[in-house]
């Protein structure tokens, strides 16, 4: 069975918001993240690569220590910060953007972002430093809570104005805050994407729907102890088990939620 650990960041700041700051990591803690993977031998991915990959028809193949990097959202400290670092180390990643909260959006901004947030051209840059820029909806909503026309609005919308902006096809996503359904996994396919991330806290597998490949969510809690056990091993640290278990149990929730939803005419 093929294992790949897949990262999920959002923002790399010694001063986050108090809205970035539960899901946030230092750059020192970074950098010293990426020195760990590169000094162990790892090769980095991004989503499209390990996708490729897997379909072994094409004539590519998993290497022999495969991790992807992944980031959400779009923050501006992804281009002071994070990828600096990744190029001194030779890492590519994958940047999941919410094309509403660019902050040159102009008529196109919607929804409300927790922190200051790329420009396109630092955007475009990325994309020439080698960073796979996918999508991640156009307002970050919970996509499994909307209506049919509003979901398909989101994936969309966004899929377009980044392939518009950057003149590159755009072929995965990420769901915001990893919430998803079969309904809203339809609805990506019919977009045009062929993978998504979700979150999970799990090391994604050949045997995961490749349209919610589970991620390992990194902030300035997870020790290098956690780090090193997290992509090495088969087996999660502790600490993710009661995200997971907790996981699991909110997506029952959910469902149940958004039925109440239908019945009452909301969505």
């Amino acid at each position: 069975m093929i294992r790949v650990p897949i990262l999920m960041y959002h923002s790399v700041s010694d001063k986050p918001t108090a809205e970035t700051k539960p899901l946030a990591v230092r750059p020192s803690a970074f950098g010293e993240q990426l020195s760990y993977l590169k000094e162990s031998g790892f090769t980095p991915l991004t989503v499209a690569d390990l996708v490729a990959s897997l379909h072994r028809n094409n004539g590519r193949s998993i290497p022999e220590r495969p991790i992807v990097v992944t980031f959400d959202d779009g923050y501006e400290d992804f281009h002071s910060e994070a990828m600096p670092l990744l190029e001194r180390h030779d890492f590519p990643a994958t940047l999941f953007l919410t094309s509403g909260w660019v902050s040159d959006a102009g008529k196109d901004a919607a929804g409300r972002p927790l922190d200051r947030t790329l420009a396109w051209n630092q955007v475009r840059e990325a994309v020439s430093c080698g960073i796979e820029i996918a999508g991640h909806s156009h307002s970050h909503p919970q996509l499994d809570q909307l209506p049919d026309d509003q979901l398909r609005q989101e994936l969309r919308r966004n899929k377009a104005l980044l392939e518009d902006k950057l003149g590159t096809p755009v072929t995965t996503m990420a769901y915001p805050y990893g919430y998803s359904s079969a309904r809203v996994r339809r609805e990506v396919r019919r977009a045009g994407y062929w993978a998504a991330c979700a979150v999970n806290n799990a090391i994604a597998a050949d045997r995961h729907d490749v349209l919610a490949m589970p991620r390992l969510t990194v902030t300035d809690a997870t020790s290098m102890t956690m780090f090193r056990r997290a992509v090495e091993g088969d087996r999660v640290p502790l600490i993710y088990m009661r995200e997971r278990v907790l996981t699991k149990g909110y997506a029952v929730i959910r469902r149940t939620r958004y039925g109440l939803r239908k019945v009452r005419g909301l969505a």
